[in-house]
């Protein structure tokens, strides 16, 4: 099979590789649809990924349909299936609880091991979910706006809420997609003038706040001096998720959606007086899978206007090196790696729509 291969940091290549084969119990092997391009292949492609090993195949945003099953797994050849990337163990503390998104030896496809930059894969069939409805394409996008739509559930904020989400580039739109469909009033808030543009064109956000001088007068001014009910960070920058403290209104909850590896400080006394609750959010779990692959059906989600780069497996390694440099206009790029179709037993109902 073909696939495309980070030999190092710079280099991508497009080789064959053995076809990873029969499926094991349990397991189910995939002709892959398409991959979205995330913001951590373009980061494994310039060198700045601290735990990942060269080489590698990238590519954990995935959509596919199933070639062949192993023993015990009930799932018809040609299905189209989301997969979760999230591969655990299944029995540590978080598992036993739930919550696999944050195994204690979680591996992710495309990160610490092969991903789909490539024909073919196998995966356990519990990572795996019918694509009911929606375009292969579309269904490529699921796992980024799942990092999102985990994030509102955790925040358990009530509709109504005023919500604000920092960081307007894949992962935070998600987050405000997903802190819309749940009833929030929501503001942005960027470096970008160009981005909140782009928001506020693309997906109706025109709430939006420049960070920068004036900011927390801002925030004020857009809630009656309040602060925000809750507080999603989605920028992966320790100043920005710092300052984000103070955003928060009395009572209200901060949402760590990304992750850096600074230590993060904030003043007690500011943190105590308002009794807010900060909360961490990790990946996503098959419930926020499934919400975004229904929301994506139900036309809830813009996905046309999230998809504005479009390449193939032979074309990929040109144009993600020109991409990781070339950002201006760029929401989700998304590989091509064999035909998008709707399984014939499924509605079509979302495919015009995406």
């Amino acid at each position: 099979m073909k696939a495309v291969l980070c030999k190092e940091p710079g280099v991508l290549e497009l080789v064959e590789r053995p076809s990873p084969g029969a499926p094991e119990a349990g397991w189910v092997r995939l002709a892959v649809s398409h991959v979205g391009i995330c913001g951590t292949d373009y980061h494994i492609f310039e060198g700045k990924h601290p735990f990942l090993e060269y080489p590698r195949v990238m590519g954990h945003e995935i959509s596919a349909t199933v070639l062949e099953t192993g023993d015990g797994v009930a799932m018809a050849v040609g299905t189209p299936v989301i997969v979760n990337p999230y591969l655990s163990c299944g029995s540590c503390v978080a598992c036993r609880q739930g919550k696999p998104n944050c195994c204690t030896d979680i591996k992710v496809l495309g990160v610490h091991t092969d991903g789909a930059f490539c024909d073919e894969i196998t995966v356990p069939a519990g990572n795996l979910y019918a694509a009911k409805g929606v375009s292969l394409e579309a269904a490529a996008t699921t796992e980024f706006l799942a990092i999102g739509a985990h994030a509102v559930r955790r925040s358990m904020a009530p509709a109504g809420s005023r919500s604000l989400v920092i960081g307007a580039g894949p992962i935070g739109l998600g987050a405000a997609i997903f802190s819309r469909i749940a009833g929030h009033e929501v503001t942005l808030l960027d470096t970008s003038q160009e981005r909140l543009q782009m928001a506020a064109d693309r997906f109706n956000f025109s709430s939006g706040i420049v960070a920068g001088e004036g900011v927390s007068e801002a925030v004020k001014a857009k809630t009656d001096g309040d602060g925000f009910d809750v507080v999603f960070d989605a920028t992966g920058y320790g100043p920005s998720m710092e300052k984000a403290f103070s955003f928060v209104a009395h009572g209200g909850a901060l949402v760590l959606v990304s992750v850096v590896k600074d230590d993060i400080r904030f003043s007690d006394p500011e943190f105590h007086k308002r009794e807010m609750t900060v909360i961490g959010s990790r990946n996503a779990t098959r419930v926020d899978f499934e919400h975004v692959a229904d929301s994506i059906a139900k036309g809830l989600v813009p996905v046309e206007q999230l998809i504005t780069h479009r390449t193939t497996l032979a074309d990929a390694p040109r144009d993600l090196a020109r991409w990781a440099h070339e950002k201006s206009g760029l929401i989700k790029a998304v590989i091509k790696v064999s035909a998008s179709t709707i399984h014939p037993l499924l509605s079509p109902a979302g495919s015009s729509r995406r």
